[in-house]
């Protein structure tokens, strides 16, 4: 049975709405967020299962306008999000993840960040864990928009800061927790990564990090020369070895593994939402390895603290 959280809210004002056109350089979405400001003033009920749900009254005409203007924010990459009978199913089965790290937290009354935030999913996930304060970081233009499209509905108590992995340690605001899921393999330097986490944390603070693995008792990792699972922008794939070797670099310390596993096209698939492909094709025939014949991904989820 899923845990279900009501939240009873209002919108953002149109002002604001209006205002935020300016910050946003592609015209594509610059259109889209115009549209955002014309949808209905609504007072929602946010519930979780299996995905966030976002219940309102709503004509199915205004259903209807809202579909549109969620279709204009593809790719949704995390998710799902259910607006009413309005489903938008995200690539990444996102719920399966945080069922893997939910019951191995605790956020209530602590400051909590979230790296490489996408549209917010995980955020909306941590708000019925009562944390005292909850920061997305997220330099996606594409990604804010959709979080701007839910705020629209929830005007959830979240801060989102368009901000990457580098700015962290000079950020105002440092953290109890700081999550970091599915990041740190797109970065081609992963210890000066780790190194901003770890200064971007108060001194008793911990990072929960979820990164592709492979697997090696040696401190290697896998450098991809051109694609990983057709992803160009993959440079660091270690074996835990090696991770806990790039957290002695970083002053960090390995000190719990949460969970290893394998990533399948069950929680990763294409969908209607992201006009693309997705891990099914970039996986050989046999599904035994990526299409150009590394190991199939594999995902750990760590806990982090600094070191002593």
């Amino acid at each position: 049975m899923g845990f279900y959280l009501y939240w009873i809210v209002h919108i953002s004002s149109q002002a604001f709405l209006v205002d935020m056109i300016d910050r946003f350089t592609n015209p594509l979405i610059q259109e889209a967020y115009k549209r955002i400001s014309s949808l209905p003033k609504v007072e929602a009920r946010l519930s979780y299962h299996d995905g966030v749900h976002i219940d309102f009254k709503a004509s199915q005409d205004e259903i209807e306008q809202i579909r549109d203007v969620a279709k204009g924010l593809k790719p949704w990459r995390k998710g799902p999000f259910y607006l009413n009978e309005l489903h938008i199913d995200s690539e990444w089965r996102s719920f399966i993840k945080w069922g893997i790290l939910a019951s191995r937290i605790k956020l209530e009354d602590k400051d909590v960040a979230d790296v490489g935030c996408n549209n917010g999913y995980y955020l909306y996930e941590m708000l019925k864990h009562k944390p005292r304060s909850l920061t997305g970081f997220d330099p996606g233009e594409i990604f804010y928009a959709q979080f701007c499209f839910l705020q629209h509905f929830l005007s959830a108590p979240i801060i989102y800061e368009r901000l990457g992995i580098e700015h962290l340690e000079e950020y105002q605001k440092k953290f109890d927790v700081i999550f970091c899921l599915g990041v740190l393999y797109h970065r081609s330097d992963p210890i000066a990564a780790l190194k901003s986490l770890s200064r971007a944390l108060r001194p008793d603070g911990e990072i929960i990090l979820d990164t592709l693995i492979i697997d090696d008792d040696k401190e290697v990792a896998l450098f991809p020369k051109e694609s990983y699972a057709k992803m160009r922008n993959i440079y660091f794939i270690p074996s835990v070895s090696a991770l806990k070797a790039w957290c002695y670099r970083a002053r960090l310390e390995l000190v719990e593994v949460l969970d290893m596993r394998q990533t399948t096209i069950d929680e990763q698939r294409k969908t209607e939402w992201i006009d693309s492909l997705s891990l099914d094709s970039f996986l050989a025939e046999d599904l035994q390895t990526t299409i150009e014949g590394y190991p199939m991904p594999k995902r750990g989820y760590f806990r982090l603290k600094r070191s002593k």
